[in-house]
C-alpha cells in the first residue's frame, strides 16, 4: 500500500516539474503594438490635401496679437545677420514668401537682378512670415550694421484669419516704427497686401481691403509712403489671372515684372 502512495506521489511530482518546465521555456506573449497617432501630412507631402485657390496652405492655426514679436532664431535668420553686418545696403525688402521669391530663378530673380540689385538692395524675405515674426527679426539684429536709404515693406498676408484685420494693420505699424527707430536715416515704403485668390469674391479681397485702408494711415509722407499696386495685378472684372499669381496668392515671373514696373520710379525717387 504504501508503495503504491510513493509511486502515485512520485508520478505528481514528475508532472508538476514538467509543466513548470515547459512554462518556462515557453516564450512570453509579445507586447501589444502602441496605437497608431495619425499626423496629419504637411503640405507637398503624401496624402496632403492639395491647396486651394489664393490659401497656399491648409488652415492655420490663430496667433497671439500681431504686435507681439514671436521668436524665429533659426538658419535664414542668421544668414541674415551676415548679410546686414556686411554693410553695403541701400535698399531692403522685407516680407514673407512674396518677398521671399524674389530670389527664384523661375520667379522673381532676373526682374530682381534688372531693377533692384544695381541699387545695392538686399531681400529678408522668408516664405511663412507674419507680422510677429518679422517684428522679432527686426528687434534682433537685422537692422543693425548698415544704413538704408529705404525699406520696402509688404506684409500681411499670413495673419489673415490669424488675428484681425485692424491688428494686422497695427503688427505692420510697429515694424514700420522699429525701421524708423534703428535706421533713423532712412525712407519706408510701406506697400498695400497683394490680391489674394481668383475670384474678384474670394473673402479673402475684403479682409485685404480692410487691411489696405488702415496701412494707408500709416504713412506721414515724409519718412513713410504708402502705395497700393494691387489692382495692376488684377484683370478689369476683378479676378486674379492665373497667368499672373498662378496659384491665387504668389506671384510668377510676369507677376513680379509687374511689382517691378509698379514702383521701380518711385523707388528710385526715394533713395535720392
Amino acid at each position: 500500500m504504501l508503495e503504491r502512495m510513493l509511486t502515485a506521489l512520485t508520478a505528481i511530482v514528475f508532472a508538476l516539474g514538467a509543466t513548470v518546465a515547459a512554462a518556462q521555456q515557453e516564450p512570453a506573449p509579445a507586447p501589444a503594438a502602441p496605437p497608431v497617432v495619425q499626423t496629419p501630412a504637411g503640405p507637398g507631402a503624401p496624402g496632403a490635401p492639395a491647396a486651394g485657390p489664393g490659401r497656399g496652405r491648409g488652415p492655420l492655426p490663430p496667433l497671439g496679437p500681431a504686435t507681439e514679436p514671436r521668436p524665429r532664431d533659426d538658419a535664414r535668420h542668421k544668414s541674415f545677420l551676415e548679410v546686414a553686418s556686411g554693410g553695403n545696403i541701400d535698399l531692403l525688402f522685407v516680407g514673407d514668401s512674396i518677398t521671399d521669391w524674389w530670389r527664384q530663378e523661375q520667379r522673381g530673380l532676373p526682374v530682381w537682378n534688372e531693377y533692384f540689385a544695381p541699387l545695392k538692395a538686399a531681400n529678408f524675405g522668408i516664405a511663412g512670415d507674419t507680422t510677429q515674426g518679422v517684428l522679432w527679426r527686426m528687434q534682433n539684429g537685422e537692422l543693425d550694421g548698415f544704413q538704408a536709404k529705404l525699406i520696402v515693406l509688404m506684409l500681411g498676408t499670413n495673419n489673415i484669419n490669424r488675428n484681425p484685420n485692424d491688428d494686422i494693420a497695427e503688427g505692420d505699424r510697429a515694424i514700420v516704427n522699429e525701421f524708423l527707430k534703428r535706421q533713423p536715416q532712412a525712407k519706408v515704403l510701406l506697400l498695400g497686401v497683394f490680391p489674394r485668390g481668383p475670384a474678384a469674391d474670394n473673402p479673402f479681397r475684403a479682409s485685404i481691403k480692410a487691411i489696405n485702408e488702415k496701412l494707408a494711415t500709416i504713412a506721414d509722407n515724409q519718412r513713410v509712403f504708402y502705395m497700393d499696386i494691387g489692382d495692376r495685378f488684377l484683370a478689369a472684372d476683378g479676378t486674379l489671372p492665373a497667368d499672373i499669381m498662378p496659384d491665387g496668392l504668389h506671384p510668377n515671373a510676369q507677376g513680379y515684372k509687374i511689382w517691378a514696373d509698379a514702383i521701380h520710379a518711385r523707388v528710385k525717387e526715394l533713395m535720392q
